[in-house]
């Protein structure tokens, strides 16, 4: 598995989508040089901005994105209210708007861009006191009109899910699409006659554009994963792997 972060042009979600597109572009040339064989756009924000054109400019190149779960969540709501939280780009696309609209009808959505918090998670602070205050500001007056499900429309999000679950308490579900978007990698994988069938050691390889140091701290903390960061350069809207 090959990952990269952009760590050098966070966070995604106040950009255009023509500067979404040109960083997602060079990042998929980085990943293809480095022998990808499918690209996960694990990122909301560039799935929305990006995706369909990504899909054009690679055409034998599989890509799966990210969307929010706005289908699994209108299923599970039983208040008929559901909450997104998303970043402002994810939230003002054409991707997002076909959602709603094929899967929100008939329920109330309750929608925040959640700002500052890719920040705070960027840092570390998964369970510190301003990461609690901005989500409580975030989720409390939902809870209040009776949302009941809230959707984790980031991929930072997943990360400060065990805080938001103390604070919105047991009686709210909470969405996280990724492990539908990882059975749909492999399945793709497998369509394509593209996974590896034996029982080998599968590796990671991270990749950041920031500090090296920043995202090994983070893989850590995160996800428990001891993952030593190679670090690559931006230069003139390419990426290079010499400093």
């Amino acid at each position: 598995m090959l990952y990269f972060a952009d760590q050098a042009h966070i966070p995604y979600g106040p950009r255009s989508a023509a500067e979404i597109l040109s960083f997602t572009a060079e990042i998929t040339r980085f990943l293809l040089r480095h022998g990808a064989k499918l690209i996960v756009v694990a990122c909301n924000t560039a799935t929305a901005a990006a995706l369909d054109d990504l899909r054009a400019m690679f055409p034998g190149v599989p890509f799966v994105g990210m969307e929010p779960a706005v289908k699994p969540a209108a299923i599970a709501t039983r208040t008929g209210k559901v909450g997104v939280l998303a970043t402002p780009s994810t939230l003002n696309s054409h991707r997002y708007a076909g959602l709603m609209a094929r899967f929100a009808g008939g329920i109330q959505v309750y929608e925040n861009p959640c700002i500052g918090l890719v920040q705070l998670i960027e840092a570390g602070a998964l369970v510190a006191p301003e990461t609690r205050e901005l989500l409580r500001g975030v989720v409390e007056p939902m809870l209040t009109d009776g949302v009941d499900t809230l959707v984790l429309g980031c991929t930072h999000y997943p990360f400060i899910q065990p805080l938001l679950e103390e604070i919105v308490g047991g009686n709210v579900t909470i969405i996280d699409p990724a492990p539908a978007v990882a059975r749909h990698t492999r399945f793709v994988l497998q369509q394509r006659g593209l996974i590896i069938l034996d029982e080998q050691t599968g590796s990671l390889r991270c990749f950041t554009s920031g500090d090296p140091r920043r995202l090994e701290f983070l893989s850590a903390l995160a996800l428990g994963e001891d993952c030593p960061a190679e670090q690559v350069h931006w230069r003139e809207g390419e990426l290079t792997d010499m400093p």
